[in-house]
């Protein structure tokens, strides 16, 4: 006949167990989205510099640039420490479950990073265009070494069906326009034209040329910041996520030093 105190021992012992494996399977389940999550914030980074990359040739600043491979890194480390996560629940290892932590807190402080500087650069890019924007199309556009600055600026304007970075005006400053290098003189580049063609761009009338008000400056400041509010989002939502798993794996690791070994 077992005494009291023993019951009352194994009725504890059972509990604890219970817990455990409860919380093994909530961090199990943690781990797997957690996983999912990572490869969505990595892809969000690789499209941005992919896709748009083009466009980070007209910015001055590389804050858009660094949030975006930023995200990239973090997607990495996220999958990572997702598979690792899982291994560490299932073979109930507290070294592995501290090196999980460590890897879950510098995810949390990058994804943080990630949506402060989107933050940052959210409220300085309407100033950065209006200072920088204007003078990269009318000084780089068709130069020697910068078709990486025309073939954005192209794209630009096709894309967005804009002229010039305040008016199709802009473009009589240009040293393109100016130089003897332009064909028939062109008063805006072909790629003003609503219906690009090869020297269209000499006929400067709104029938044939993008007359946008605000110009390209308005257009690609609300791209950017769609995409900055993109990227701060899942920057923050994934990091307050990792909250929730941070929490988990202390209540394991706590729960595992409580057992014998």
């Amino acid at each position: 006949m077992q005494s009291p105190c023993r019951t009352e021992v194994m009725a504890n012992k059972e509990k604890e167990t219970c817990g455990t494996i409860c919380l093994k399977y909530l961090l199990f389940t943690f781990n797997f989205l957690f996983w999912l999550a990572g490869g969505a914030v990595m892809a969000v980074g690789i499209w941005t510099l992919v896709e748009k990359s083009d466009y980070i040739s007209l910015l001055s600043s590389k804050i858009y640039a660094v949030s975006a491979y930023i995200l990239i890194v973090a997607g990495g480390i996220v999958m990572v420490t997702g598979v690792l996560g899982c291994c560490a629940t299932f073979k109930e290892q507290r070294r592995l479950l501290r090196v999980y932590f460590v890897l879950l807190l510098c995810v949390f402080l990058l994804e943080i990073l990630a949506g402060v500087l989107a933050y940052i650069y959210y409220q300085q890019l309407n100033k950065e265009l209006k200072q920088n924007l204007k003078e990269t199309m009318v000084q780089k556009y068709r130069q020697p070494e910068q078709d990486h600055v025309t073939k954005a600026v192209d794209k630009l304007q096709q894309e967005f069906k804009c002229c010039g970075s305040n008016s199709s005006s802009d473009w009589a400053e240009s040293v393109w326009i100016r130089s003897e290098n332009s064909q028939m003189r062109d008063s805006v580049p072909d790629s003003c034209c609503k219906s690009p063609s090869e020297l269209c761009g000499h006929r400067n009338h709104p029938s044939n040329i993008y007359k946008v008000e605000g110009g390209c400056i308005t257009k690609l400041e609300n791209f950017i910041l769609n995409h900055l509010q993109i990227i701060g989002a899942v920057g923050v939502g994934i990091a307050c996520v990792q909250i929730v798993g941070m929490f988990f794996t202390c209540c394991l690791y706590r729960s595992l030093k409580a057992e014998p070994y």
